[in-house]
């Protein structure tokens, strides 16, 4: 595995991502991925081979095994932790689309040209809707992985005996599995740990979501309030203008002097 790769990508991946998002990234990377590649290997490593059956009949044994392991552990999580990584790329390739969309802008117009963005890291427009559709995915998939483990083994216990009764097994036969308490334990690991990563995926998505809310009744009232005080301002300047002009027809409209007054001067 290249390292420095996976590194550069978490990177990435860390610096357009939230304070749920950091956390999330590292209960991924530190109690999933590094406890999938060094102990779960091993502890599944002899599942096939140590799964004992107190019978010679030929295929009986390979039979009752893909009965009650129709898919491995292993290859379920590894499945898991494609998937559910996969979507956070999305957001740094998206990033890198816009870099790559201002830097030909630039080119073309000069570097005093105006910006297509002012942020390209910063979730606006399709970038958010790019990193809110990631976390439901992302939480799709965790969903979807929990439901078809406790679907497939029936539960995450791991029984010490089962009994197979498949074709060609001459009749009920006893079977054991390698170390189940050890198994069981990882498996209950596994599955908490992804339960925790929905809980923040759903945290982020609420927080996310009740952000832009937020943002959109403060620019509402923001607008109502510009609004309001232009009108009063504009009311302000035509009552001034009403009483200039009631002024100046005052003026203009005066009684002309009395008779006698006229006379008398």
């Amino acid at each position: 595995m290249n390292w420095a790769f996976l590194q550069g990508l978490l990177s990435g991946v860390n610096k357009y991502s939230t304070a749920f998002g950091r956390v999330w990234l590292s209960i991924v990377f530190v109690f999933r991925v590094m406890v999938f590649v060094v102990a779960a290997e091993k502890v599944w490593g002899d599942e096939q081979k140590d799964f004992a059956c107190n019978t010679a009949q030929p295929g009986c044994h390979n039979v009752c095994y893909d009965h009650f392991f129709p898919v491995s552990h292993i290859r379920l999580w590894a499945l898991q932790l494609i998937f559910v990584t996969c979507p956070s790329f999305l957001v740094v390739l998206h990033v890198a689309y816009r870099e790559e969309r201002e830097r030909k802008n630039r080119v073309k117009y000069g570097e005093g040209c105006q910006r297509l963005y002012a942020n390209t890291g910063k979730k606006r427009g399709g970038l958010w809707w790019t990193y809110v559709l990631s976390l439901v995915f992302k939480m799709g998939v965790d969903v979807t992985f929990v439901y078809l483990l406790y679907y497939i083994y029936e539960g995450y216990d791991f029984p010490t005996l089962v009994k197979c009764s498949e074709h060609p097994c001459p009749n009920v036969v006893d079977c054991f599995i390698s170390r189940p308490t050890e198994k069981r334990i990882f498996t209950i690991f596994m599955v908490v740990t992804s339960v925790v990563c929905i809980l923040l995926s759903l945290c982020e998505i609420l927080y996310l979501v009740g952000k832009r809310c937020f943002e959109c009744i403060q620019r509402i009232k923001s607008s109502r309030q510009i609004n309001k005080t232009k009108c009063i301002a504009n009311m302000r300047c035509s009552n001034t203008h009403l009483d200039s002009n009631s002024k100046k027809l005052a003026s203009k409209c005066q009684p002309a002097p009395a008779y006698s007054v006229v006379i008398s001067s």
